[in-house]
């Protein structure tokens, strides 16, 4: 549930919003609405893992802090590597729900890889 609430969710709802003032067909708004989902829980847990392995200089930011202040995140609940895996298979996943798009939703598809490889 708290995954739900953080930042991952401003990007579901940017998602979404964006196939709403377009006046995407219903279908399409359902694929991109599960594409925002995922990315953004994609991203969230990208920028957990950050906050546990990236330096300040790397990341402009605080490292540590997350553990530090003993938040709940997926990289406190399930491990470096299996949030890493976690996120990876969330970015593929969202990229599958723009298969319908073709071509068009490629820029989308670069940036679900680019959300779990970034490294600030």
């Amino acid at each position: 549930r708290l995954q739900a609430l953080k930042t991952g969710r401003l990007i579901q709802f940017s998602v979404e919003a964006g196939a709403i003032l377009g006046r995407a067909p219903l279908p399409q708004r359902h694929f991109l609405a599960a594409f925002g989902r995922d990315l953004g829980a994609a991203f969230q847990i990208a920028d957990d893992l950050l906050d546990a392995e990236g330096s300040t200089q790397e990341t402009g930011k605080t490292a540590g802090k997350d553990a530090a202040a003993g938040k709940a995140t997926m990289v406190a609940v399930l491990g470096v590597e299996r949030a890493r895996a976690h996120a990876d298979m969330l970015a593929r996943q969202g990229a599958e729900h723009l298969d319908s798009f073709g071509e068009r939703a490629a820029l989308l598809r670069a940036l679900a890889r680019f959300v779990v490889t970034r490294r600030s």
